[in-house]
C-alpha cells in the first residue's frame, strides 16, 4: 500500500491507571492499532506517557513535542477529552489528527475502535474529509501583568464557587462595552465547544466552518440576558467586578483563581487543530448520532 502518511504518532489517554499499573485494555487497543498501522508499511511512534501507562515497549516513543516535529499524522485513542489535550499540544506543528473512540461515539473522535481498520487504511492512502477547528488564546491579566495563560479548543468559562453567590462580570467585545452581568458564570465557546458546556447552558450549536464564538451566560439574574454569537476576529474581555471564589477554566483543564479587577482576554489563537475523518463524514451525521435526532423515524 502506498501511504500518504509515513510517520504515525499513536497517542492514548493522558492519565495513569489506578495504583500506577499498566492498563491492560489500553495496552491491547494501542498494540492492536500499532501492529495494524505497521503492517501497512508505516513507522509507528508512541507518545512516551502512552507507552509507559499501556506497558508497551516494542515501539519507539517520544514526548508530544517530538511527535509534532517528526510525525505527519497522529492517531488519538480515547474520547473527546483526550483529543482536546492532544489537539492543543500538536496544533502548533500542524499535525493532522484522527480520533479512534474506545467508548461512545465522540464529536471529534468518531472512528469506533472495533472497526478502525476499515477507516484507517483509506485515510492513510489520502482518502479523507478534512476539518479545521480554531483554538482560543486566553490570558488572565492582573493590573498590567499576565498571571495565567492557556489555550482552549472548547471554551473559556468564568464561574462561581460551589458555595458562593452570583458573580458580577463586565464584558467588552472588540473594545466596546456590552453589558454588566450577574450570573453563576459566563461561557465563551468555539464552534467545537458549542456542543459541550455551552449547549447544556442553553447556547446554540455552531457549525465548525463558521468563524465565530458563542457567549452564553450561566443561570443569569436577568432573563433577558441571552446567548449571543460573536465574530472570532474580535477580542472578548471579561472583567471580574464582584463575587467570591471565582475561577477561570480553559477546556475544564486549567484553573486560575481570580480576584476582583482581574480581566480575562480571549482572542483567536494563531493555530488551529486539523482533524481527518473517513470519506463521507459530515457534521450533521455526527449530530444525529450524538444527540439522538430522528430516533424512531426513517
Amino acid at each position: 500500500m502506498t501511504s500518504t502518511f509515513r510517520h504515525i504518532a499513536l497517542i492514548g489517554k493522558y492519565h495513569t491507571p489506578a495504583a500506577g499499573a499498566p492498563s491492560a485494555a489500553a495496552g491491547q487497543a494501542l498494540q492492536r492499532i500499532a501492529a495494524y498501522v505497521r503492517s501497512l508499511g508505516c513507522e509507528v511512534i508512541l507518545d512516551t506517557q502512552s507507552a509507559i501507562y499501556a506497558g508497551l515497549s516494542d515501539y519507539p516513543s517520544m514526548d508530544v513535542g517530538g511527535l509534532g516535529k517528526h510525525c505527519d499524522l497522529g492517531l488519538v485513542v480515547g474520547g473527546d477529552g483526550t483529543m482536546l489535550g492532544v489537539g492543543r499540544h500538536l496544533a502548533r506543528y500542524g499535525t493532522p489528527l484522527v480520533g479512534i473512540n474506545q467508548g461512545r461515539l465522540g464529536f471529534v473522535t468518531d472512528i469506533a475502535l472495533e472497526d478502525f481498520e476499515a477507516s484507517i487504511a483509506p485515510i492513510l492512502q489520502g482518502e479523507y474529509e478534512e476539518d479545521e477547528r480554531p483554538l482560543m488564546q486566553a490570558r488572565v491579566m492582573r493590573e498590567d501583568a499576565c498571571v495565567f495563560e492557556a489555550q482552549a479548543m472548547n471554551d473559556v468559562v468564568v464561574n462561581r464557587g460551589s458555595t458562593s453567590g452570583m458573580v458580577e462580570l463586565r464584558v467588552e467585545v472588540g473594545g466596546h462595552f456590552v453589558s454588566n452581568q450577574r450570573a453563576d458564570g459566563l461561557i465563551v465557546a468555539t464552534p467545537t465547544g458549542s456542543t459541550a458546556y455551552a449547549l447544556s447552558a442553553g447556547g446554540p450549536m455552531l457549525h465548525p466552518s463558521i468563524p465565530a464564538w458563542v457567549m452564553v451566560p450561566i443561570a443569569p439574574h436577568n432573563l433577558s440576558n441571552r446567548p449571543i454569537v460573536l465574530s472570532d476576529a474580535q477580542e472578548v474581555m471579561i472583567e471580574v467586578a464582584g463575587g467570591r471564589d471565582i475561577s477561570a477554566n480553559f477546556d475544564m483543564q486549567s484553573l486560575a483563581s481570580l480576584q476582583h479587577g482581574d480581566r480575562i482576554l480571549v482572542t483567536r489563537a494563531d493555530h488551529s487543530v486539523h482533524f481527518l475523518h473517513p470519506k463521507g463524514w459530515n457534521y450533521f451525521a455526527t449530530l444525529r448520532k450524538k444527540l439522538g435526532w430522528n430516533e424512531g423515524g426513517s
